[in-house]
């Protein structure tokens, strides 16, 4: 218990000293975005530890064809502390990025970026080392500070606002009717608008995920059965 509260401790002092250095606002121009990639990672456990595997999809935005897939896997050294995930994924997440052969002009990460305790969830946090535009995408709602989003209306493109101690975290986006939402925030270098209007773009009638979300989670099943079944045998 104590190594784990120093653990947090550190973590938390290097994650406030961070912060200073997201913007939110963006480094880009929009009709400059040719090639995103989706992130996404998956765990399992053998004898006793902890794996996992990221994989990121690129696509290009325009035709929303997939231009390269790559992923890492190997032993998580980080135990699971909420609010401290990117410390357990980074390392994963940098070594697939290496692999990349195109580079891509913005990230979307299955998980937050901005809409976090200390705004600095995974897609933020990576970005800082990417040195690249992110979004966070999130399936589910992350509460903080027990404040509840409000259910946007039930319209393609609706969305309402995540607003805690009057500062915008992010936002609760319908991607189609009739589906429960997404909660996207900004990563950074990027502003909220321009995110909505990206993740919106990259919306089919698949999923309410946008697609190189979409594609790097269903590539983390795949990536994560071989690697069970290889251990199996």
């Amino acid at each position: 218990m104590e190594k784990m509260e120093k653990m947090k401790q550190e973590f938390t002092a290097l994650q406030n000293e961070l912060l200073p250095l997201v913007k939110l606002e963006n480094s880009f121009r929009r009709e400059d975005i040719q090639l995103i990639a989706g992130v996404d990672l998956a765990y399992w456990d053998k004898d006793g530890k902890a794996y996992g595997t990221c994989c990121i999809v690129v696509i290009n935005y325009h035709t929303k064809k997939v231009v390269e897939k790559v992923n890492s896997h190997g032993e998580i050294q980080v135990p699971y502390i909420s609010g401290f995930l990117a410390f357990r994924e980074l390392p994963l997440v940098l070594e697939a990025a290496k692999k990349l052969s195109n580079e891509p002009d913005l990230y979307m990460f299955d998980g937050n970026g901005y809409l976090h305790a200390r705004h600095m969830g995974i897609a933020t946090h990576a970005s800082l080392y990417l040195q690249k535009p992110t979004i966070g995408v999130a399936k589910s709602y992350l509460r903080i500070e027990n404040v509840d989003f409000q259910i946007p209306e039930n319209i393609a493109g609706a969305y309402t606002d995540i607003v805690i101690h009057n500062e915008v975290y992010g936002r609760a986006l319908r991607t189609t009717s009739n589906v429960k939402p997404i909660f996207i925030s900004c990563g950074n270098s990027i502003d909220l608008e321009t995110s909505t209007e990206l993740v919106m773009s990259c919306i089919n009638r698949e999923s309410r995920l946008p697609i190189p979300v979409r594609l790097a989670d269903l590539e983390t099943h795949r990536v994560r059965a071989y690697h069970t079944n290889q251990q199996e045998e």
